[in-house]
């Protein structure tokens, strides 16, 4: 997002004196700076819905995840009780623990997302079969600290673990109570 804000500045500048010396110039310029600041709000967006996504505060975790499965483009099935409420916290850790799985299983993967109440802890996994190794689906060793950190933060735990025949298993869980 930030090159498409550092392009505009840049062509900000340029269009004023291409305004009357080359119209058609500044024409084609504000038709490039237009699908930029486009492009900067698509990315905005997708910013905002991965930190907080509506859905989680409006559907509930199914929802959101159910539209991250979608979003993701793979075939998935989801399965959470109906109705489970879960403190922001936790819905929100679990839903971007899920969705970097989804988001990095693959080309051609399908996978199976699961959450589930276990004795005052909620349990979540996510399973992909034919997308990347453990590693690739945490997208870097970054990216599994990250989320590790977030997961720990909360009294929980994180694994990522190759399965045999190609795939990853992404599982965890959080604590409902503290």
């Amino acid at each position: 997002m930030q090159q498409y804000l550092v392009a505009l500045a840049v062509n900000l500048e340029l269009a004023g004196p291409l305004a009357d010396a080359d119209p058609a110039a500044a024409k084609s310029l504000l038709e490039e700076m237009a699908r930029d600041v486009q492009q900067a709000l698509d990315e905005t967006a997708q910013l905002a819905q991965r930190i907080y996504p509506p859905l989680l505060e409006a559907g509930g975790l199914a929802a959101a995840l159910r539209s991250a499965v979608v979003r993701a483009g793979i075939p998935a099935s989801v399965e959470i009780a109906p109705g489970a409420n879960y403190p922001p916290e936790v819905a929100g850790t679990v839903y971007l623990c899920c969705l970097e799985a989804l988001e990095h299983a693959g080309a051609g993967a399908q996978a199976t997302v699961k959450v589930r109440d276990e004795e005052e802890e909620v349990a979540f996994e996510v399973v992909g079969d034919g997308g990347r190794s453990a590693a690739t689906a945490a997208g870097s060793d970054a990216a599994l600290e990250r989320l590790r950190d977030r997961v720990e933060a909360l009294g929980g735990r994180l694994t990522i673990r190759s399965e045999r025949g190609g795939g990853t298993r992404v599982s965890g869980s959080l604590p409902l109570s503290r």
